[in-house]
């Protein structure tokens, strides 16, 4: 799969007809063509031939192979701006006259100015639908704009004919408009792309590309530069903004020890980072692809509106060519320049630009609106699907909670001593990387005998038995205890209990303490009100420490005490008694958490310190591991969708009111250039709301 910049892409509809003719290739597997941002997407071992089938369907579109040759031509408004002012001016000019030139010896001339004018304003139009003729596409825009247009002049309607192809041209100026803001955008967004490294070697900094930093280089990050690679602080202290990534606007303190990732930006002080990751599998190369990307994957009312223009621009030339010739012939006293006048008139209020142009740009404003919020959303399909969203079940570790374990308390039990205890728990927990396991580590505080540590085992779901100093040890959960026989204290206490057992006797226990997220209470009312009927935790920690945060919460159901495959069950049986349209989301963090996210619905994954894998499985990552964003998703997708839904309304009932209108002679051709130009840069500009999503 390879995706390519297009150069000439200039509509809505001629993408969907590009994405159409070469998805219909015996040689390609797959192809998505992305208007917003001048894009394809496609697999095929033969690009040369999609090359040749995107000239047969439209001439003047081209694939950009080398990125470096792109012809990336910054959308010029004074001089287009001009063009049309220039036009105007010549058409007002032509109707002021256009009396006095009818009524004397050289009304000829009349011709001359009306043809010219028209020439300038039309000629791309005639052209591009002349050439559609040849290749067998009638039924488009052009066609439409061509035959309504020279029909006005063969009825002696020239002035109208002209002012239609003139206003054309300005509402293809102010579509063009919105769309170029909307690509430059997105494009500010990718431009924040760090553009180099300082590469530290033998002590000394080099200037170097990213792609070229190898996992374990060490860089040096300035105050003021963007960190260019995802990596962990070695050495320094500082504030980075990380307000492009995650959307949080207050700047977040960063020490030795630490997580960092690409694209936040150093605010004070000097940092040395170990990096962690390639370019290529970094935070900010996974975000790019996704916002790039996440058009190909197309909501159900994008596709709707594409067949539906496919099937409405011939009906609606039938339908005018109905109204043309049966009345005069049916009706006596009728005349055929009446209604052709009226056919014509229908067929110039009945482009489907505005739907075909403004549905695709509310998606993509709605995405890119997201992201501005630390939202990644990997497809308008999701959008959609957020807007039915009904349960929400969450992981509680790392989710609703902080994942920052603290030790707590240390219990002893059977002439142990919590020394001993702590000792033995730390020894056991050596192989493992889990943040409870590395919270015992940091609580124990000393480096490890690993002289004293022989095999471990871990024992999925329930803890590990490990080989510590010559006796076996046993640490985990209350279950590992009951699968192994051990009497031991049933612990009814706020926080995640790990027991330990020594040479099967019971040791005693340690209690790791998380703290709730300082948003998580107001994400969960917040989904309430969205109209979200049941909220859920699935957690794998011990059942009274679960309760207790769901009851400060305000969750509604609570399921403890589980494996991996336990949550993919729940999740299942929710799927199963949710309503025929109602939509689950799971949240969640951890490796563990990827088969439930992919299981659900709607998988939500925290993308700052959430694993690979639950980011690569999500559907949508939060970037700024808050849970609170969850309900802002759903606003965000429900303002899309009704924004999208206002668009397809408002376009099709002033279109029906115009062609209605035509049928029975009370429209003019100057008012059905409303009904269609002016309705699709209204529809257009409504769409591009969407990128200002509210706080």
């Amino acid at each position: 799969m390879k995706k390519y910049k297009i150069k000439n892409l200039s509509c809505a509809s001629c993408a969907s007809k590009i994405e159409d003719g070469v998805a219909k290739l015996e040689e390609v597997n797959f192809v998505s063509v992305n208007f917003a941002n001048s894009s394809i997407q496609v697999d095929t071992n033969d690009l040369e031939k999609v090359k040749k089938k995107i000239k047969e369907i439209e001439a003047e579109v081209e694939i950009v192979e080398d990125e470096k040759k792109e012809d990336d031509e910054e959308f010029d408004i004074k001089k287009e701006l001009l063009k049309i002012f220039s036009i105007i001016t010549l058409l007002v000019t032509g109707i002021l006259f256009k009396d006095y030139l009818h009524n004397t010896p050289y009304h000829w001339a009349e011709y001359i100015v009306f043809v010219t004018i028209y020439l300038l304003s039309g000629w791309r139009v005639l052209k591009t639908a002349g050439m559609n003729i040849v290749k067998g596409q009638v039924f488009n825009e052009q066609f439409l704009m061509s035959v309504a247009t020279l029909g006005a002049f063969a009825i002696h309607e020239m002035p109208e004919a002209v002012a239609v192809m003139v206003f054309y041209n300005v509402g293809e100026f102010f579509q063009d408009l919105a769309v170029h803001r909307s690509r430059r955008s997105i494009k500010s967004l990718l431009e924040i792309r760090p553009d180099h490294a300082n590469l530290i070697v033998n002590g000394e900094v080099q200037n170097t590309s990213p792609e070229e930093i190898a996992v374990g280089n060490k860089i040096l990050i300035k105050p003021g530069e963007k960190i260019p690679l995802d990596g962990e602080v070695i050495e320094g202290s500082s504030m980075l903004d990380t307000s492009a990534l995650t959307g949080e606007s207050v700047p977040r303190s960063i020490k030795e020890g630490e997580p960092v990732m690409a694209w936040m930006i150093n605010k004070s002080g000097t940092l040395t980072v170990k990096v962690t990751k390639l370019f290529g599998e970094s935070s900010i190369a996974k975000i790019l692809d996704l916002v790039e990307n996440a058009t190909s994957k197309k909501a159900e009312t994008e596709k709707f509106i594409t067949k539906f223009a496919r099937y409405y621009t011939p009906a609606v030339v039938f339908g005018a060519l109905l109204v043309a010739v049966l009345p005069p012939l049916l009706v006596e006293g009728q005349l055929f320049s009446v209604w052709i006048y009226r056919a014509l008139i229908m067929l110039v209020v009945s482009c489907p630009c505005a739907l075909v142009i403004s549905i695709p740009l509310g998606y993509f404003g709605g995405i890119g609106g997201a992201s501005r919020r630390g939202i990644l959303v990997k497809g308008s399909n999701y959008l959609d699907a957020l807007t039915t969203v009904k349960t929400v079940v969450f992981d509680k570790t790392g989710t609703l909670t902080k994942g920052e374990f603290k030790v707590s308390e240390i219990v002893s039990k059977n002439n142990y001593d919590k020394t001993e205890v702590l000792k033995y728990a730390a020894h056991a927990e050596a192989n493992s990387n889990h943040p409870i396991a590395l919270s015992i580590m940091e609580e124990y505080g000393k480096d490890l005998e690993q002289n004293l540590i022989g095999q471990s085992t871990e024992i999925a779901g329930h803890g590990i038995e490990a080989e510590v100093n010559s006796n076996i040890v046993l640490i985990g959960n209350d279950k590992l205890l009951h699968k192994k026989n051990i009497k031991h204290d049933k612990c009814n206490i706020e926080g995640t209990v790990v027991h330990v057992a020594i040479n099967s006797k019971y040791a005693g226990y340690i209690v790791i303490s998380d703290t709730i997220k300082d948003d998580s209470k107001t994400a969960i009312a917040e989904l309430k009100k969205l109209g979200v009927k049941k909220t859920v935790m699935l957690t794998g920690d011990n059942g009274y420490s679960a309760e207790t945060i769901a009851h400060k919460l305000n969750i509604d159901k609570v399921y403890a005490e589980l494996l991996p495959e336990d949550k993919v069950k729940h999740i299942e049986k929710f799927i199963l008694e949710s309503g025929k349209n109602d939509k689950v989301a799971f949240v969640g963090d951890g490796i563990n958490d990827a088969p439930v996210l992919a299981r659900a619905d709607i998988g939500i994954a925290m993308g700052a310190l959430g694993s690979d894998a639950a980011v690569e499985t999500a559907d949508i990552v939060l970037m700024n591991d808050t849970p609170s964003s969850v309900p802002t998703s759903i606003r965000i997708a429900k303002k899309t969708r009704r924004i999208v839904w206002q668009n397809i309304i408002f376009a099709l009932g002033i279109k029906l009111m115009f062609i209605i209108l035509a049928a029975f002679g009370l429209a003019t051709m100057w008012e059905a250039v409303f009904g269609d130009m002016g309705v699709a840069l209204i529809a257009i500009l409504n769409a591009t709301r969407v990128l200002k999503s509210e706080k």
